[in-house]
């Protein structure tokens, strides 16, 4: 047979074991024949089968390629000649050997100068390995790395090097003896005994990465998360973090489930951090999300902390309001429904949380009924509930006097049901009229004596809208899209003698322009007759880019008065008076990664009242970023002064393996840094190395300055996987 012929021949001696075992088990639980791919195969006396010449060898899932395998009938042995590659059923381990002796069904045997790559990621080099009842791999000699190993006698950046190393294929485990840490072939520290799970192994119980940390308010120390798998849904992560100043434990426990799944996140302190005595912190996070009967779903989170500048000063994070909250929710093609129950607590020095609300409760629901006779159209059939109580039982709190009470407790119920229309008129125009009914029904208690305990009222509304969509395309290819918008709009009755306890924040865009009342609750709503007008321009590039501008505006027939006295809108919110501000918003994408998106409103001397804009721009070595805000003084917000402020956030691949991150915020009203920060990572295939730097200038009645150094280091393989090529070292030819 020529050699420059492969041939599929199937070997009779390496059949017979498998056709004495299909004579004693069943035969959907044999093991696949044996199979022998090679360009020459011949019978060398009538005991040895030999083939050469790129010979591939195939059993039970495992491909065997080498030079020449010589089958010894009498011993009933495989003597390979290599180079030798096994790989295993799954592909993601891969034996390589000079040379090896093994039983027919490879798996048991010696191999010399062997090599084990798991995963595409870590090394096993030994002088041998011993392969035990095809599960167990005994390695003598062994250095493991997941470092690139070039042919010029270099040691790689990290490896193990250890007496015996023992892999457990089923487990997916690895058992080093005497194994010793190495830096460059410098040894770091030795044990004894050291257990690490392979690369194929996604989940498994042993350490993970630590970091080492310097903080002007913590103290030098160190944190060494353990990964505990309790099954395959469930995982516990414990962290201890210990430092000059604190004694801190970290958990973070995860459950999955048929349904849905949780995760809790906490940490208990012991420290003396700032000026008080030592003293005992703690908090826990939690959420969840479950799928229940007829398409609902749950949803909760639970934040709870014991003292208000813990997560700041630990880095858990920079909420200064908590709230948790447990909800029920169904969306369908003509239905909504949604339940939910709040509980806030705020950590923001100066506000009480006996006259914040504590509990919230809200529940909407909506049905929509399409209209195939008559009028035609749709009708949508709304409720709302909303309730909110606070801990003060005083209608008025010390010198903060509020004339709507401080202590009120508010309950709300809404009834609505609206007539939408749309037509498509002549030229294009769409047309669209909407008719509607709400009442309103009121309780509060502990209301003061400006206000109301009891209030029920009936809000009629319409509503007529013209669009007039214009498209034009160009010969580049460019598409143009402008769209004239114009809306008016009654809404009749008052508003009740009622507190605004909803509707203090209101932000006007893009989204409520066209809204009948800009309102965020039905506490309040716009009365009276209005009109609104805007105009949206689209480009949309051939290559990618896309910009867009939109202008618009709200005329009422009278200033918005609201019941207590004073404007109904803050001076801020661009709506308080009959001719609101112009609100103008643009954005430009381009295809090369640049992005820009800005909104402001202006009053009608074309001074700024809100304005913000976020600019972006990416590669791939660059990701840069800017956010610029401005808002003007507002005391019914809570603002006594102008807020401006910079945020600036870049990283940037300095080299194959070397890139660097900052961020800063700065205060521009004040002139001062509220944060910054630094950071500088090398990454290659077998490490990640990262040191990083922040500082927070922002001080107050239970904050101080503080900043903070962490160095990590991850050996990638064991801890995290290279799924970034372009890091991958190259051996210089």
């Amino acid at each position: 047979m020529s050699p420059g012929l492969r041939i599929l021949a199937v070997c009779l001696a390496l059949l017979a074991p498998v056709a004495a075992f299909a004579q004693s088990e069943d035969v959907a639980d044999a093991p696949s024949p044996a199979m022998l791919v090679a360009d020459d195969v011949f019978l060398d006396g009538s005991e040895q089968l030999v083939a050469t010449g790129n010979v591939e060898a195939l059993f039970d899932g495992q491909r065997l390629r080498a030079a020449q395998i010589v089958y010894d009938r009498t011993r009933e042995r495989l003597l390979i000649e290599g180079p030798i590659t096994l790989e295993d059923e799954t592909g993601r381990i891969l034996v390589l050997a000079d040379s090896a002796e093994l039983d027919r069904e490879m798996q048991n045997g010696l191999m010399r100068g062997a090599r084990i790559v798991m995963d595409d990621q870590i090394q096993l080099a030994a002088h041998e390995l011993a392969r035990v009842n095809g599960r167990y791999n005994h390695l003598s000699k062994t250095a493991v790395t997941s470092c690139r190993v070039c042919e010029t006698g270099r040691p790689p950046l990290w490896q193990i090097r250890a007496r015996r190393v023992i892999h457990d294929q089923q487990e997916r485990q690895l058992y080093f003896d005497d194994a010793q840490f190495r830096v460059f072939d410098t040894p770091i520290f030795y044990l004894p005994r050291l257990r690490l799970p392979d690369p194929t192994l996604e989940r498994a119980t042993g350490f993970l990465v630590p970091s080492l940390h310097n903080s002007s308010l913590l103290g030098f120390g160190v944190r060494v998360p353990y990964f505990i798998r309790i099954g395959d849904h469930r995982d516990l992560t414990v962290t201890p973090y210990l430092s000059t100043k604190t004694r801190t434990l970290e958990l973070r426990y995860r459950q999955a489930f048929r349904t849905g799944r949780i995760e809790v996140t906490g940490a208990f302190s012991n420290d003396d951090v700032g000026v008080q005595s030592r003293r005992n912190r703690a908090y826990l996070f939690a959420n969840g999300a479950f799928e229940l009967p007829r398409d609902f779903q749950l949803r909760f989170d639970i934040e709870v902390v014991n003292d208000d500048t813990y997560l700041l000063d630990y880095g858990y994070g920079s909420k200064d309001r908590l709230d948790s909250e447990i909800e029920i929710e169904r969306a369908q093609r003509d239905e909504y429904a949604r339940a939910a129950l709040t509980a806030f607590h705020s950590l923001r020095p100066g506000e009480s949380n006996d006259t914040l609300p504590t509990f919230v409760v809200n529940g909407e629901y909506e049905r929509r009924h399409r209209l195939t006779r008559g009028l035609g159209g749709e009708v949508r059939l709304g409720l709302l509930s909303h309730g909110h109580v606070r801990s003060s039982n005083l209608i008025s709190d010390g010198p903060d006097f509020d004339p709507w009470a401080d202590g009120r407790d508010v309950s709300r119920l809404t009834l609505s049901a609206d007539w939408h229309r749309g037509w498509t008129l002549p030229g294009g125009i769409l047309g669209r009229v909407q008719l509607g009914l709400a009442a309103d029904a009121f309780a509060i208690n502990q209301s003061g004596v400006t206000s109301q305990s009891r209030s029920v009222n009936l809000t009629p509304q319409a509503a007529v809208q013209l669009r007039w969509p214009l498209v034009r395309a160009t010969g580049s290819g460019a598409r143009h899209v402008i769209e004239p918008v114009v809306q008016a709009a009654w809404i009749g009755g008052e508003n009740p003698t009622v507190p605004n306890d909803e509707s203090t924040r209101i932000e006007f865009d893009e989204g409520n322009l066209f809204n009948v009342s800009r309102f965020t609750a039905p506490d309040r709503r716009e009365r009276g007759l209005s009109a609104a007008y805007g105009l949206s321009w689209t480009r949309y590039g051939e290559a990618g880019w896309q910009n867009s501008l939109a202008v618009g505006q709200v005329i009422r027939d009278e200033t918005q008065i609201d019941p207590g006295g004073g404007f109904a809108f803050s001076n801020s919110s661009g709506l308080q008076e009959r001719y609101s501000d112009l609100l103008i918003a643009g954005q430009v994408k381009t295809d090369s990664g640049l992005s820009m998106t800005a909104r402001g409103l202006f009053d009608d001397g074309f001074v700024t009242t809100k304005a913000e804009a976020r600019g972006s721009w990416y590669n791939n070595v660059a990701k840069i970023g800017a956010t610029y805000i401005w808002l003007r003084n507002d005391p019914a917000e809570n603002r006594p002064g102008n807020i401006s402020e910079w945020a600036f956030d870049a990283s940037y691949r300095l080299s194959r393996h070397w890139t660097g991150q900052a961020d800063w915020r700065y205060d521009v009203a004040a002139d001062e840094s509220v944060r910054a920060g630094l950071g500088l990572t090398y990454t290659n295939e077998c490490v990640d190395i990262t040191l990083s730097a922040s500082r927070r200038f922002t001080s107050s009645t239970i904050l101080v300055p503080s900043t903070d150094i962490s160095f990590t280091v991850g050996l990638r393989g064991f801890t995290t996987k290279t799924r970034d090529q372009s890091y991958v070292r190259t051996c210089e030819k």
